[in-house]
């Protein structure tokens, strides 16, 4: 079985930057996608970004592209979400979640929580003045 811990979560000021870490253990991570999602307070949770399991390609929401990044280091079993000019908005605790579908699925459906099987437990972000 698959597990997923976060790190990298904390409070920082409009403009500036963090990098969140999910960890996997209990399974090689080189046949699933990595999803980030992210549940602020009062709304839905939201899928951020996804990275296929070669980290070949990645997708985002529109409201990131360009300010996040997202990367995997499989010998590691790290994904990575760079997370640049953070905006008040952004605040909200993220999780990633792993998922064993196709490569083409996610690429599509990236966005979709029942896209993922394993889930960490979230870390928080708050973006702040």
């Amino acid at each position: 079985q698959l597990y997923l811990v976060e790190s990298g979560g904390g409070l920082v000021q409009p403009g500036e930057s963090l990098r969140l870490s999910c960890l996997a253990s209990g399974e090689s991570l080189d046949h699933y996608a990595i999803g980030w999602f992210r549940q602020a307070p009062g709304k839905e949770r939201e899928g951020v970004s996804c990275i296929t399991p070669t980290g070949s390609y990645a997708n985002y929401i529109e409201s990131v592209k360009g300010r996040f990044t997202n990367s995997r280091d499989n010998a590691k079993k790290t994904v990575f979400l760079q997370m640049n000019s953070l905006k008040p908005e952004d605040t909200a605790v993220y999780s990633c979640a792993a998922g064993a579908r196709s490569e083409p699925y996610y690429k599509i459906y990236y966005y979709l929580g029942s896209s993922y099987d394993s889930w960490g437990q979230g870390t928080q972000v708050i973006v702040s003045s």
